[in-house]
C-alpha cells in the first residue's frame, strides 16, 4: 500500500486536465497520478496526427517528461473509500486529497510506442483508401473529414450522422455552413441516418445505413460521442454524487458533494458548460489553487477559489490546415480568415510549453517506432 503523507494528492486520470493538475501541484504536495497509460495526449490535435506524421510524437507525451517530482501508478482505478483508491493491479493508494479526472471512456494502449503505432496504422489506412466512411457528425467527425479531403481531395469521403444537422454543439447557422463547406469539397453527407457497425471488421468494405443506403468504403472511422468514465464509482462512497448521465455533481469550488477533500475536473463533472479541453484546463487550474491552499492548512471556506462556468460565446472547428468554422457571439465565419486565427499546429506548441516540455519544431518528422 502506498501510504499517505499528510499532503498526499491522488489524481485519478491522466488526460488533459489530470495531467496539468499533477504538473502544477508536484512542487507543492506529494502527488500521485493514477492512469492506465504511461502518457497523455493532446486531444485537440488527435485528428491532425492521423494524417500528418509531423504532429504525432509532439502530441503523445510520456508522463515522465513533465512529472519530475510526482509518482505515477500505471493502472485503472477500480474503487475508492474515504481514504484509499484501489487499483486494477491490486495496489491501494492512500490519499489526503483526491481528484477525479477520468474523463470519458476510451481504449488506449498502455505504452507510448503502441499509441504511436496506432496513429501510424490509421495514417496507412487513410493513405491506402480510395474511399473513407466517417460515422458521426460532431466536431470530431467534421474535422476528420476536413483533414482527409484537404490533404487528399481525390478520396471519396462519406459522413453519416444520426441527427438532422451537423455540429449540434453549435448553432443552426454554423451547422449549415459546415454542411455547405463539406459538400463543396465533394464529401457526401447523409443526415438522420445511422450505421450499425456491430459486426464490422477492418476488412468490411460495404455498409448499410438505417435508411437502406449502401456506402462502399475502404476504411471507416467511428467519431461518435463516448460515455463518461464514471462507472467505477458506482457502489462507492462517491456513487451517490453521480447523476443519471454519469457526471459527478460538484459545487462552485469543484468539490464532489461538498466533501472538503475530494474534487473533480474535466468532462466527468456536471459543470454546465461545453466539454472542451481548454475549459478542462481552466477547471484544473482552479482546483490546483484550492489544493495548494488546503495543503497549507487553509480552513476558511471564503479563501477557496470558485469556478465560474464559461458561457458558450464562441467555438471553432478546424477544417484542414487552412480553413476553420468560427461561431462568435454576433456572427459565424468559415474559410481562411477564421483558419488564420487558429495556430497551424493546433495549439500543440502552446500546450507543450504549458506542461513545461521543450517543444520540437513543427514539421519535424517523427522517429518511426
Amino acid at each position: 500500500m502506498l501510504r499517505s503523507t499528510g499532503d498526499r494528492v491522488v489524481i485519478v486520470g491522466g488526460g488533459i486536465a489530470g495531467a496539468l493538475l499533477a504538473k502544477t501541484l508536484q512542487n507543492h504536495a506529494d502527488v500521485v497520478l493514477i492512469d492506465p497509460k504511461e502518457y497523455f495526449e493532446i486531444p485537440w490535435a488527435n485528428l491532425r496526427a492521423k494524417v500528418d506524421p509531423a504532429a504525432v510524437e509532439r502530441t503523445v507525451i510520456p508522463h515522465s517528461d513533465y512529472l519530475t517530482h510526482a509518482k505515477v501508478v500505471t493502472a485503472f482505478a477500480v474503487g475508492v473509500d474515504d481514504s484509499v483508491v484501489l487499483t486494477s493491479i491490486g495496489r491501494a493508494v492512500a490519499y489526503d486529497f483526491l481528484v477525479i479526472a477520468t474523463g470519458r471512456t476510451c481504449n488506449r494502449p498502455q505504452k507510448q510506442s503502441e499509441r504511436l503505432e496506432m496513429f501510424q496504422h490509421d495514417k496507412e489506412r487513410i493513405d491506402g483508401a480510395r474511399s473513407v466512411l466517417i460515422v458521426g457528425g460532431g466536431p470530431i467527425g467534421v474535422e476528420l473529414a476536413a483533414e482527409i479531403v484537404m490533404k487528399s481531395p481525390e478520396k471519396r469521403v462519406t459522413l453519416v450522422h444520426g441527427a438532422p444537422r451537423l455540429l449540434k454543439v453549435m448553432g443552426a447557422r454554423a451547422s449549415a455552413k459546415a454542411l455547405e463547406w463539406l459538400r463543396s469539397k465533394n464529401v457526401t453527407v447523409l443526415l438522420d441516418q445511422t450505421v450499425d457497425l456491430a459486426s464490422a471488421t477492418p476488412d468490411t468494405r460495404e455498409f448499410t445505413t438505417s435508411a437502406g443506403e449502401t456506402v462502399e468504403a475502404d476504411a471507416h472511422f467511428v467519431c461518435t460521442g463516448r460515455p463518461v468514465a464514471s462507472g467505477w464509482l458506482r457502489g462507492t462512497l462517491l456513487g451517490e454524487h453521480v447523476d443519471e448521465e454519469g457526471h459527478i455533481r460538484v459545487d462552485d469550488h469543484l468539490r464532489v458533494g461538498g466533501l472538503r477533500n475530494v474534487f473533480a475536473v474535466g468532462d466527468i463533472t456536471d459543470v454546465p458548460e461545453a466539454k472542451q479541453g481548454h475549459l478542462a484546463q481552466r477547471q484544473a487550474m482552479v482546483v490546483s489553487r484550492n489544493l495548494r491552499l488546503l495543503v497549507k492548512g487553509a480552513t476558511r471556506e471564503e479563501k477557496l477559489h470558485r469556478y465560474k462556468p464559461s458561457p458558450r460565446t464562441s467555438m471553432t472547428v478546424t477544417l484542414g490546415h487552412r480553413d476553420a468554422l468560427a461561431e462568435l457571439p454576433f456572427m459565424t465565419l468559415i474559410g481562411h480568415i477564421p483558419g488564420a486565427v487558429k495556430p497551424r499546429d493546433h495549439f500543440i506548441t502552446r500546450t507543450r510549453r504549458m506542461m513545461g516540455i521543450k517543444s520540437k519544431p513543427y514539421g519535424t518528422m517523427p522517429h518511426v517506432m
